[in-house]
């Protein structure tokens, strides 16, 4: 009797283990593709000016300097006070700045080992001084 209670024990394992074995699916037989995800291959700096107070300031110039070249890149801030530059290199560093009527933001870097692909900064200007 204690060999039969052995033996159904035995086989009520194997048997859960046979369908849990066919339950899971295996390595490599996906029906469906696996997505392949495409790394950025530059990035975009977006942000808004404002004044102290955190109102927009249409119209003001922003500027990008690339670190490596010097180029300057100029944009002027819409309505809502954004700004907006596309595209840039992923390996270099860029310092970004603001200004209108002859006041300037501080002057804030975007560094290469930034690894946001989408990175936002917010530029304010004093326009009392």
């Amino acid at each position: 009797m204690k060999q039969l209670f052995i033996a159904l024990a035995f086989a009520a394992v194997l048997v859960s283990c046979a369908s849990a074995q066919l339950t899971l699916p295996l390595g490599g037989t996906s029906s469906e593709p696996t997505p392949k995800r495409t790394k950025p291959t530059s990035k975009t700096l977006t942000g808004t000016v404002t004044d102290k107070s955190e109102q927009p300031i249409p119209g003001a110039i922003v500027y990008l300097k690339n670190m490596k070249t010097l180029a300057v890149k100029s944009f002027f801030a819409q309505r809502d006070g954004a700004y907006r530059f596309p595209q840039l290199a992923l390996n270099t560093d860029y310092e970004v700045y603001a200004e209108k009527d002859g006041k300037k933001s501080d002057t804030k870097t975007i560094s290469q080992f930034d690894d946001r692909f989408n990175p936002t900064i917010h530029l304010r200007i004093n326009l009392d001084k």
